[in-house]
């Protein structure tokens, strides 16, 4: 796992619940689990703060890093996308954008298409981007202040379902993902309950594995999924082993940060509803 990856973990799963912020000290502990020595990571927060994800305050002689507004806002989307599964049956429409761009502004297209993957889109032609779902709002958002000539919004449908499963293989590497998500699946399912500090470290390693799936994964309507697809069954292991290492992961981070978390509504309805999952399952095998 690459530092940067652990650190917006972190701040993801567990310190945005202790005000959004952490001593330096604290952050570098934390690192220092995964192999990440203190040097290391004093120039990745810094470089962090000069990327404006986040803000630093002067405490004495420690330094303190708060999420910045940017910061906070990265992690919200974060969060909705990797923790909320859209479920029922699919309206059949997709949210197209069309994209143009001078040559000179490569830079730019470059940002925007990451801002397109980001939200879900796949792009099936160089101007033309598909989502299954309806974010039409949220990419006008997203390109807002572009400097593309032109930008437009669309919903559409095909001729049937056969052609919006090859839109959808046209878009998404399919098969590359669905390998990954196998390979999740084969790395995590069946992990045994542990506590302390393997279950911070394993909790970690666990959502920074399955946080690249939403970068890459449109959360396919199952209509449009290949036959076979591990995509739902990687999140409901995912969901399973996040829920199971929680309590025990959450206390580490308390001892090492001096801070108790605090949930907001969102996440506490999603603890509860993980944990009478947990709870009504037979729970993992043991390895």
């Amino acid at each position: 796992m690459k530092p940067r990856a652990i650190v917006f973990t972190l701040f993801g799963d567990y310190l945005r619940y202790c005000g959004g912020s952490a001593r330096l000290g604290a952050v570098s502990e934390l690192l220092a689990l995964f192999g990440v020595d203190p040097g290391t990571t004093r120039v990745v927060m810094t470089r962090l703060r000069n990327d404006g994800w986040f803000e630093t305050v002067k405490e004495g002689r420690e330094t303190r890093y708060q999420l910045s507004a940017a910061g906070w806002r990265l992690l919200d989307e974060g969060r909705d996308r990797i923790f909320r599964h859209r479920q029922g049956a699919w309206s059949g429409k997709w949210s197209m954008v069309l994209l143009r761009f001078p040559e000179s502004h490569r830079a730019a297209r470059d940002e925007s298409r990451k801002a397109l993957a980001w939200l879900g889109y796949g792009q099936l032609t160089a101007s033309t981007w598909m989502s299954p779902h309806d974010r039409l709002e949220a990419a006008e958002k997203a390109l807002a202040g572009s400097p593309a000539v032109s930008i437009d919004l669309l919903t559409c449908e095909s001729r049937g379902l056969h052609h919006d499963q090859t839109i959808a293989r046209r878009c998404w590497d399919l098969d590359a993902l669905d390998d990954d998500y196998r390979a999740f699946i084969e790395r995590f399912e069946g992990s045994a309950r542990v506590g302390g500090m393997d279950a911070l470290i394993r909790r970690v390693h666990l959502t920074t594995d399955y946080r690249q799936f939403p970068f890459r994964d449109p959360d396919l309507p199952a209509e449009l999924a290949p036959k076979g697809w591990h995509g739902g069954r990687a999140h409901r292991v995912f969901e399973e082993l996040h829920s199971l290492y929680a309590e025990e992961a959450e206390r580490e981070i308390e001892r090492i940060v001096g801070v108790p978390l605090e949930h907001d509504a969102y996440m506490q309805q999603l603890l509860d509803d993980r944990r009478t999952f947990v709870t009504q399952s037979e729970g993992p095998a043991q390895r």
